[in-house]
């Protein structure tokens, strides 16, 4: 029996590359933000980068801990953003507060950025299209312009589909043993 432990990475990857896809499908105006959104930001955006970030602690991947329970719990907060104020809990945050909160994990986002640098491409493209898109939705807050908006759906579509990418990438090139796909 084998001690070698599974890779989470892709895990993580897909449940934040689909989730961001499909949320920007609905930014970009294709449809509304509705139960599938919600659910795949709590299950597989958040639940499931949560547990990939917990099992890249127990590989001692700090990089892996760090982005996906951070974005595991980004996606669950996002919910919660929205729910909270349907249940009457609180009040929706207004749109400076909303930038705030954006714009901060923009800066967290490029801040891992940076530590890509010293990892791969594949992360760099994530990383890179994510610091823009944080930044864009952020700026989002205050410009009433659907054209923006599509903009910026489109973006996080490609943002999430590079996430997809390397994700396959990893199983793909771990199943054949070979780089299938360069990462």
């Amino acid at each position: 029996m084998s001690n070698q432990l599974a890779n989470p990475a892709p895990l993580g990857l897909m449940g934040f590359g689909m989730t961001t896809v499909l949320l920007n499908l609905h930014n970009a105006g294709l449809f509304p933000l509705g139960s599938m959104i919600l659910a795949m930001g709590i299950f597989y955006g958040g639940l499931a980068q949560v547990i990939a970030g917990i099992m890249e602690y127990r590989n001692g991947n700090t990089f892996g801990t760090t982005a996906f329970t951070s974005y595991g719990l980004f996606w669950l907060s996002l919910v919660g953003l929205l729910v909270i104020p349907e249940l009457g809990w609180a009040e929706a945050p207004d749109p400076a507060a909303m930038a705030a909160y954006l714009s901060m994990w923009g800066f967290f986002t490029a801040w891992m950025f940076v530590a890509t640098l010293r990892i791969g491409p594949g992360l760099q493209v994530i990383f890179f299209t994510l610091t823009v898109l944080f930044f864009l939705l952020a700026a989002g807050e205050f410009i009433e312009s659907s054209a923006f908006h599509t903009l910026t759906g489109v973006e996080g579509v490609i943002c999430g589909f590079s996430a997809v990418y390397v994700a396959i990438g990893n199983v793909w090139n771990e199943i054949y043993g070979r780089k299938v796909l360069p990462l």
